[in-house]
């Protein structure tokens, strides 16, 4: 999943399960997989952090046996580390905790590496870089929400381009950015040209008359910059 982008890479797209039909969710996800996603995002609510209620670990597990796609998991619980153990044995290949609901965020994250897990940290629109400082080395992907948490469907928070490109100087070439809200061609050309490497895609894949064409045209939206 950290592989370095070259200029003819095409951004990765990882399709919300969210924004999928909660009653078809096993066949969506073959779906999306079938029309080209390259990863499937998890977003985990507790009704606490957020007040919506969505995925528990057994949902994560069941559809684990559906497809070898890595799975992201997006903790937006409180107290993330009650769950991670579950999570990461229900087929988490990627863990994202928002550094708010962790009562030491640098533990967390080690927890989450030392169960063999990519390690990823959830940046809301008011949260403030600084608070990875001292953590960037163990961070393999830092998820920008360029929505507030909590529902799909919102648009797009423009003062998030700053935050995507002041990262992009900061964090280790490994790291990964990946764009989570409002996602569609034109608000995804501003966050690569910004640094962004990947995007979370939710109402505008699921609402699309053809999931392969709304993916071909995420992933041919630009080519990744080279600054």
């Amino acid at each position: 999943m950290n592989k370095e982008q070259s200029m003819d890479s095409k951004v990765v797209i990882c399709p919300s399960m969210l924004s999928a039909d909660s009653t078809q969710l096993g066949q969506q996800l073959l779906a999306v997989e079938s029309a080209g996603a390259d990863r499937i995002h998890w977003d985990i609510m507790d009704g606490n952090y957020v007040e919506a209620i969505t995925f528990g670990s057994h949902v994560v597990a069941a559809h684990r046996k559906l497809t070898s796609l890595p799975f992201d998991v997006h903790l937006m619980v409180d107290d993330p580390d009650r769950h991670i153990d579950n999570f990461a044995s229900a087929g988490a290949d990627l863990l994202i905790v928002h550094p708010e609901t962790c009562k030491h965020l640098h533990r967390t994250l080690q927890k989450i590496k030392n169960l063999g897990k990519e390690v990823g940290v959830a940046l809301n629109p008011s949260t403030p870089i600084e608070v990875i400082s001292y953590c960037i080395e163990m961070l393999d992907v830092v998820l920008v929400m360029t929505v507030n948490p909590g529902s799909s469907g919102q648009k797009f928070i423009d003062s998030q381009l700053k935050k995507i490109s002041v990262l992009r100087k900061i964090l280790l070439p490994k790291t990964e950015i990946c764009v989570d809200g409002g996602i569609n061609p034109s608000t995804l050309k501003k966050c690569l040209e910004n640094g962004a490497n990947n995007c979370v895609t939710g109402a505008f894949l699921f609402n699309s008359n053809s999931y392969a064409d709304a993916i071909n045209t995420l992933k041919s939206t630009t080519k990744l910059s080279t600054t």
